[in-house]
């Protein structure tokens, strides 16, 4: 692994079924990932996925590519446009530092309507 390394794209198709059972399964019982018309009470045209789904998503994207030895050190990600089912949400990273043994992967998961997620992931790596 060195700077500069790009990780094999990752597309994830969102369905209504991921973004309800992610959510229930992280315990996010907000109705706006549930509830098409109680989404649409508040401004959204639909249901829409979790930052909880997208962090573990992020993980899972970085640790397949980093292999099972791979210890996630930290993830900073910042939202952007929602996933709405429907959707691809597509993956893309790259390596931007490699310090003993700690690779930086600099991840970004865009949409139709641009960026989803932006972030950083530091793994461990033997």
């Amino acid at each position: 692994m060195k700077v500069g390394d790009v990780l094999p794209e990752l597309a994830i198709p969102v369905t209504r079924t991921l973004i309800v059972a992610t959510a229930l399964a992280s315990r996010d019982f907000q109705d706006v990932h549930h509830d098409p018309a109680l989404a649409a009470e508040r401004g959204s045209p639909d249901i829409f996925m979790n930052i909880l789904t997208t962090n573990g998503l992020v993980d899972r994207f970085v640790t397949a590519w980093a292999g099972p030895a791979a210890v996630v050190k930290k993830i900073k990600i910042k939202l952007g446009v929602p996933n709405y089912p429907g959707d691809t949400m597509t993956l893309r990273g790259s390596v931007t530092a490699v310090n003993s043994g700690q690779v930086s992967v600099e991840v970004v998961g865009a949409n139709e309507r641009g960026a989803h997620v932006t972030g950083l992931v530091i793994v461990q790596v033997p």
